[in-house]
């Protein structure tokens, strides 16, 4: 197997050209986390927007920079829209990111999310039991919760990367980047990260807007882990618990957006 390689790089370079892009992300994701998704690209300096109409998500999607696709809180409306968004995104060559929430737990949304691997997404953002399940190994979890370190998913992240053709992050106490070919491990991050919902799903949108970025998206996709990770050290380091830590996080990426520039 692939021996992983620890990311030591500054993602200034990626902050500061994602400063000179500030993509439109078209972001199909669950209820619980749409408000934090949204500030935690605008404080980047993204311009998020979510569309839900089927035919609106096709169109949307064909204009935005990148889009994402949130299954956790899938329905079978929902689903029509997101397939719409993806096929609209895959037709307009635009970039697409899966967050596969609870896939191996729930049978709707594990079927759904195998079907859509078939239109070639650009990264795959999920817990270790999540990429498990998506690559068809056998797991245990708890809905979004994941009972697998990260570091027992890098076997499936570099099958599914090569079987997918996406940048695959498992994402945890340390994250793992991987294109089938190299393997990158993002350190970092804090505990508090796991208290306040949404950080996973924010992150999974900010890789969704890093693979609007020209170059080398394996190198964009650990900057953009790093930049939530480096956020959460410096958020939690002036907060008192989950209620202080989410404002500090969005103005920690905000100071680290700036700082690029």
């Amino acid at each position: 197997m692939i021996q992983p390689t620890h990311y030591t790089a500054s993602p200034a370079a990626s902050l500061a050209l994602f400063r000179q892009r500030s993509p439109l992300v078209h972001c199909l994701t669950n209820d619980v986390v749409q408000s934090l998704t949204a500030n935690v690209l605008l404080a980047l300096d993204a311009s998020p927007a979510m569309v839900t109409e089927p035919v609106e998500a096709a169109q949307f999607s064909a204009i935005a920079d990148a889009v994402l696709i949130n299954v956790g809180t899938l329905t079978a409306a929902r689903s029509e829209a997101m397939l719409a968004a993806v096929q609209g995104a895959t037709a307009a060559g635009r970039p697409w990111t899966l967050d596969p929430v609870a896939v191996g737990a729930l049978t709707f949304r594990s079927d759904f999310c195998q079907r859509l691997l078939a239109f070639r997404p650009a990264a795959i953002r999920g817990n270790a039991s999540e990429i498990m399940a998506l690559a068809r190994q056998a797991v245990s979890g708890r809905g979004v919760d994941s009972q697998h370190h990260p570091s027992a998913a890098l076997e499936a992240a570099i099958q599914l990367a090569q079987s997918s053709g996406a940048v695959v992050a498992v994402t945890g106490e340390t994250d793992y980047v991987t294109d089938g070919r190299r393997l990158l491990a993002v350190s970092g991050g804090s505990p508090l990260m796991t208290r306040v919902v949404g950080t996973g799903c924010a992150l999974s949108a900010v890789v969704a807007a890093f693979c609007a970025l020209p170059g080398d998206r394996l190198l964009h996709i650990a900057a953009a882990c790093r930049v939530m990770s480096q956020a959460g050290e410096q958020a939690a380091a002036a907060a008192n618990g989950p209620g202080t830590f989410e404002p500090l996080f969005l103005d920690a990426l905000y100071r680290l957006y700036k700082e690029a520039v």
